[in-house]
């Protein structure tokens, strides 16, 4: 299977996981010179949720890939996005990690 097959397949899986969670998403696989943002999801108390998806065999090799330069990536990329969208909501920054050991949300990520 092909990476932007199994990527699909693994940001599918973090939709349903997060509308569980009673979260709605907003937006997918958005796209600006800064970089892609994987969900955008909002809570219930008006909170956007930037998530990133990554997955991997184990846990480790999936966290691992989120990287610093990633995370600054992202950040210009949320800031455009909000700009563009005129949006003035508190927001995070997400992770969801699918792994042969399951799935985890991280919430609330740093640089």
């Amino acid at each position: 299977m092909h990476t932007r097959a199994k990527g699909s397949i693994a940001e599918e899986r973090g939709c349903e996981f997060l509308r569980k969670k009673k979260l709605r998403i907003i937006d997918r696989n958005v796209y600006n010179r800064f970089g892609e943002i994987d969900i955008i999801a909002l809570d219930p108390d008006n909170v956007l949720h930037f998530v990133e998806v990554k997955s991997a065999v184990t846990y480790e090799q999936a966290v691992n890939n989120i990287t610093p330069s990633k995370l600054q990536k992202l950040h210009r990329t949320i800031q455009t996005y909000l700009q563009q969208k005129r949006l003035n909501l508190d927001y995070c920054i997400d992770a969801l990690i699918l792994s042969d050991e399951g799935l985890e949300w991280i919430e609330n990520i740093t640089l």
